[in-house]
Order: structure tokens, then C-alpha cells, then sequence
């Protein structure tokens, strides 16, 4: 379940929720009725809050899978780019190494 239809499901439920308790108040019934249909209503709620709390646990799970994957990608192209710029600043050094060095710009060494 994506993040988009975890978060879809949640509003689906309080939604239904919301009417159901107000579809009670407002309903032509007894208020012996209307007791028994709240009793019956809230009794479910645990239920509903459970599973709830499940999708929220998954879809939590899910990012933090996400997340670390990511991370460990992040973290193994950065080790690539480190022994990359590794490799070439050795290699500059090694040619920088076997050019003769100048003693000066413009002077001649016997002075």
C-alpha cells in the first residue's frame, strides 16, 4: 500500500466514523435507539482504531526500509567519488612529479 492510499484509507475511515455518529444524532430514532447504536458503534471503534494503527505501522515500516535503502546508496556514491578523486589526484601527483621543476619566471640560473 502506497503512502497516498494508506493516508486515502485513514481519511476513509474517520470520515465514516464522523458520519456514522452523526447520521445517529440526527436520525429519527428513540434515544433508546440511538443509545444502542452508539453502544454498538463505540464498541467497534477499538477495532477500527487497531487497524488503523497496523496501516500506519506498515506504511511507517515501509518508508524506513525506503529511507535506509536510500541512504546506502547515497552512502556507496560517495565512497565511489572519494577513491575516484583518489585515483586522480595520485595521478596528477605522479605527472606533476617527473616535470622538471623551473627555478624562476623570467631569470636566468647563472646569474
Amino acid at each position: 500500500m502506497s503512502g497516498k492510499s494508506g493516508s486515502f484509507l485513514g481519511g476513509v475511515m474517520i470520515g465514516a466514523a464522523i458520519g456514522a455518529v452523526t447520521g445517529l444524532l440526527v436520525a429519527p430514532r428513540t434515544g433508546r435507539e440511538t443509545r444502542q447504536i452508539l453502544k454498538k458503534s463505540a464498541d467497534a471503534l477499538p477495532e477500527l482504531v487497531e487497524d488503523l494503527s497496523t496501516s500506519v505501522q506498515l506504511q511507517a515500516d515501509r518508508l524506513s526500509e525506503t529511507a535506509l535503502s536510500n541512504w546506502e546508496q547515497t552512502l556507496n556514491r560517495l565512497r565511489e567519488a572519494i577513491a575516484a578523486g583518489q585515483v586522480a589526484s595520485q595521478r596528477e601527483y605522479e605527472t606533476l612529479s617527473r616535470q622538471p621543476r623551473s627555478v624562476g619566471v623570467g631569470k636566468s640560473t647563472a646569474e
